[in-house]
Order: structure tokens, then sequence, then C-alpha cells
């Protein structure tokens, strides 16, 4: 089915949005259409604005953690030792 079949399409305007590296993104939009402040880069994925000056920074992502890494986080060194020496005494019978 072509577009003749379907009837007129609507007026459309295309918009430049501009990501972190510089890539270009042109999407139409009808002109009755809100424009969106961001654009995800088809290139790239990193949103995108329509200030090629000052373009959207990146995502931040945070690395991978362990199971450890996040026991880390909450507990100190001394909290450790205390709850490795309370299961050591329930296992010698201590308690």
């Amino acid at each position: 089915m072509g577009e003749a079949e379907r009837g007129e399409s609507a007026p459309r305007v295309r918009v430049s949005f501009w990501c972190a590296n510089g890539h270009e993104t042109q999407p139409s939009f009808a002109t009755d259409a809100q424009v969106p402040d961001t654009w995800d880069c088809p290139r790239c994925g990193f949103p995108a604005g329509q200030d090629r000056d000052n373009p959207p920074d990146p995502p931040r992502t945070e690395p991978y953690k362990t199971h450890l890494a996040y026991v880390r986080e909450r507990r100190s060194d001394a909290d450790g030792e205390a709850i490795l020496a309370e299961a050591l005494a329930k296992l010698r019978g201590e308690i």
C-alpha cells in the first residue's frame, strides 16, 4: 500500500540533533508535533540535543561490582571481623 492510497501526509519539519561524539541526526516531525529536547543518537546511543555547541553529556555508567564489593560498601572491616568471630564461635560450639 503506497502513500497515495493512504491519503495526504502531514506537513513535516526536519530537526537536527547532535550528540557528544559530534554525530548529527535529523529525524522528521509533523509541524504541529512537539519536538523533544533530546533524541537518542542512532550511531552511538548517546543522548543528542539541538544545540550543536553544547550537546548533552553521555550517561555515566557504573562499573560492574561483585557481591563482595557491595558488602564491603555496607560493612567496615571491624564489622566483618566481628561477624566472622561470631560465626566461628557458633561452629566451635562456644555459643
